[in-house]
């Protein structure tokens, strides 16, 4: 018996060396696996990090499922690739190291102009890439480190390129002045899905506009009444149906407005007073009800920094203080007829935390209703050469079952989005990501990637990183060229990520391969939930629960943290995280160990049976259904009923049961028994190693290269146990 067994298991001396064994051996390459060209392909990209980012619970959890899946597809023969990369999280990036420059030169980014400030962040960039990718590392995942992609990369850059042309060209991207989330303090427009709803209390200011007004509204921003050019009432709603179609003047806080009544079916009569100020250019449903009524879209009263643009004591004001001077104006004019405390959801940016302002921007955007035609179409329900939609295809992609949901009930969450998806606004006002290829000369534009020529400039936006990362499990396999990868691992078979990201990324993916390639992105769909702490709390830096999870490793080994992470974990389903609960799991990694021990130390001297007893055959059948169970756990994605089922078995069934019963069986008279029993251990463990592997990798595999006579050099490509259908 090798003598490391002689003391305790060490994560600590372990883990970096298993690793580095692993990594050495090139197998994370499924080119360089055993039969390559003979097996199956599996293929998994991964949802990439922020690459100047660190580890979190979330992130944790998304390796520890996705590592799992993987490794056991690789034990069951399969060409597996899983695909590492990682995201510049522009927005969030860019505003990281403004304000490291603020703080240390006291500059901002146009005192730098925009080559330096890139030049500057391209450093931070590589300053800071080695810590989340070390991390990964450190959590085990067999990533294939060969091909490694990165967001903004020269290969990513070219395929962002031929995408923005190609979907131009389409006539699906087009440029228009359109209301847009405006973030004022990250000073960009950002999507629908980056915004964040936050309850605030709130008040609802029910006033008229002027003494003769006839019809009393209520809002919660009376600062934005002074771009009011109407007011819509509910077509069924009888209190206001005699002034529909007239037409009122009024001055309002020193401004002059123009209001006409119009009745719309978007007014909700049960708020309020059933009447709504309609401000076109500064709300997306206002605007809206204008197209419909063909009112002035061109009034704006709020600037890209929140501050009031009209002339008067509003001038120059910021929202908060400009809505507390209407609210006194329209009190000392006797104008309010209620103020009401109310519970409001607020807009807020999710990477700034700054309040969304609805402002009208003239932006580059994605028609999802636009027909064209597709030429090539692997997608059931949509043929080659018909007519079609982007939001067809996301729709059809799943409805036809060529993309499923692993856990059900977010396909009716998926079409919901669908159903009410609007042009997607792809432009960005910051420096870093891909620049919009799109160039100007006075009244003069050209959309091509190369500059024309002298005296033209180039839009000074960057595309959103969704539109770069939505081509992500094509364009990491070499699109736009027709590569060897591509036709190997696409489409892909899985994507796992976040509940949060289903409309960030999933469906963004899943719009663009049918575009561009005719494909869903990704066969099956695994979401998994919010990591929580033990008291299920929502972990922040607010609440400071967070619970780092290298620092948990070092502390109890990185199986430990898997294990915590995955058992107990359905899909789709939030889970809770503690130190002792890690700790835990720690005591089942030095379980496996001692059970090793034990098995090589009291079999060491006894030849095997040929052929198992009874009663041996009895327990060898438990293990075979054991094998069955969770094989078929996992290829169904169950991984936390999988690592339920093994860890109740090793631990409860094996090792309190039927070691104990085979230590007086291995120290009697009887040699046979002796034999079989030592045969039926020896088989055991080496059948428990197999299983145990994809969820703890380390342990496991530490164990396999101490083991004599094994019958695989490493464990990681070890073919999966075989087991007996019964």
């Amino acid at each position: 018996m090798d003598e490391k067994f002689l003391k305790p298991y060490s994560p600590s001396d372990t883990e970096k060396r298993i690793y580095e064994l692993w990594e050495k051996s090139g197998f994370f390459n499924p080119d360089n696996l055993p039969d390559a060209k003979e097996r199956e392909p599996f293929s998994m990209v991964l949802p990439p990090p922020n690459v100047t980012g660190t580890l979190h619970m979330g992130s944790a959890l998304m390796l520890a499922i996705e590592d799992t899946i993987v490794r056991f597809k690789r034990m069951r023969g399969y060409r597996a690739l899983w695909l590492p990369g990682t995201d510049s999280a522009a927005i969030a990036t860019q505003a990281r190291v403004e304000k490291n420059i603020q703080k240390t030169e006291k500059k901002n980014r146009h005192d730098l102009g925009r080559d330096e400030l890139l030049k500057r962040i391209d450093t931070f960039v590589e300053q800071n890439k080695t810590t989340m990718l070390n991390q990964m590392r450190a959590m085990g995942a067999s990533l294939d480190w060969s091909r490694y992609a990165y967001t903004m990369d020269d290969a990513r850059y070219r395929s962002v390129m031929e995408a923005f042309m190609r979907m131009y060209e389409a006539g699906l991207i087009y440029r228009d002045y359109r209301i847009v989330n405006w973030d004022p303090k990250g000073q960009t427009t950002i999507s629908d899905d980056e915004i964040v709803h936050e309850e605030r209390k709130a008040k609802l200011y029910t006033f008229r506009y002027s003494k003769d007004f006839p019809i009393p509204v209520a809002t919660t921003r009376p600062e934005t009444k002074v771009g009011d050019v109407a007011v819509a009432v509910h077509p069924d709603d009888t209190r206001y149906q005699k002034y529909v179609g007239k037409e009122y003047d009024a001055v309002f806080c020193d401004v002059p407005i123009h209001i006409k009544i119009v009745s719309d079916k978007a007014v909700d009569p049960k708020f309020g007073t059933g009447a709504v100020g309609v401000t076109p250019a500064h709300s997306q449903t206002d605007w809206e009800i204008a197209d419909r009524h063909d009112l002035p879209h061109d009034t704006i009263v709020i600037n890209g920094y929140a501050k009031m643009t009209v002339s008067g004591r509003l001038e120059g004001k910021k929202v908060i203080e400009a809505r507390e001077i209407v609210v006194d104006w329209l009190n000392n004019e006797n104008l309010m007829e209620k103020e009401e405390d109310v519970s409001q959801n607020i807009s807020t940016a999710e990477r700034t935390g700054g309040i969304i302002e609805p402002l009208p921007k003239l932006q580059w955007w994605v028609d999802v209703d636009k027909q064209f035609v597709l030429s090539h179409s692997e997608i059931p329900g949509i043929a080659s050469g018909d007519a079609t939609t982007l939001k067809e295809i996301m729709r059809k992609s799943v409805e036809s079952g060529a993309t499923t949901f692993v856990t059900e009930r977010y396909k009716r969450v998926y079409f919901n989005w669908i159903d009410n998806l609007r042009p997607w606004c792809i432009s960005r006002q910051i420096w870093f990501g891909h620049r919009i290829p799109v160039w100007y000369k006075n009244d003069k534009m050209k959309v091509q990637v190369e500059s024309p020529g002298t005296d033209w400039e180039q839009d000074p936006d960057v595309l959103d990183t969704w539109f770069s990362s939505g081509l992500w499990t094509f364009s990491t396999l070499g699109w736009p060229e027709n590569t060897d990868d591509l036709a190997t691992y696409h489409p892909t078979d899985l994507i796992e990520t976040a509940y949060d990201i289903i409309f960030f990324w999933i469906a963004r993916m899943i719009l663009m391969s049918g575009f561009f390639i005719g494909q869903v992105p990704f066969k099956h769909i695994y979401i998994h939930g919010l990591v929580r702490d033990v008291k299920g709390r929502k972990i922040s830096k607010s609440l400071g629960n967070n619970i780092d999870p290298v620092d948990m490793a070092d502390k109890y080994g990185m199986d430990a943290v898997r294990l915590s992470l995955v058992m107990g974990t359905a899909p789709g389903t939030d889970s809770r995280i503690s130190e002792d609960k890690i700790r835990g799991y720690k005591h089942f990694a030095n379980k496996l160990w001692n059970i090793t021990r034990f098995i090589l130390e009291r079999t060491k001297e006894i030849t095997l049976a040929e052929k198992l007893n009874d009663a041996d055959a009895n327990i060898h059948r438990e293990v075979s259904n054991l094998i069955q169970e969770v094989t078929d756990d996992i290829d169904k994605y169950r991984i936390h009923l999988a690592s339920e089922k093994l860890y109740q078995f090793v631990w409860h069934r094996f090792a309190d049961e039927i070691l104990e019963e085979s230590k007086p069986i291995l120290m009697g008279d009887d040699k046979d028994a002796r034999a079989s029993r030592a045969r039926l251990l020896r088989e055991t463990l080496d059948i428990f190693l197999r299983l145990l592997h994809p969820f703890m990798p380390f342990v496991t595999e530490e164990i396999w290269q101490r083991i004599p006579d094994r019958s695989e050099k490493l464990l990681m490509i070890a073919s999966w146990p075989s087991y007996h259908k019964e």
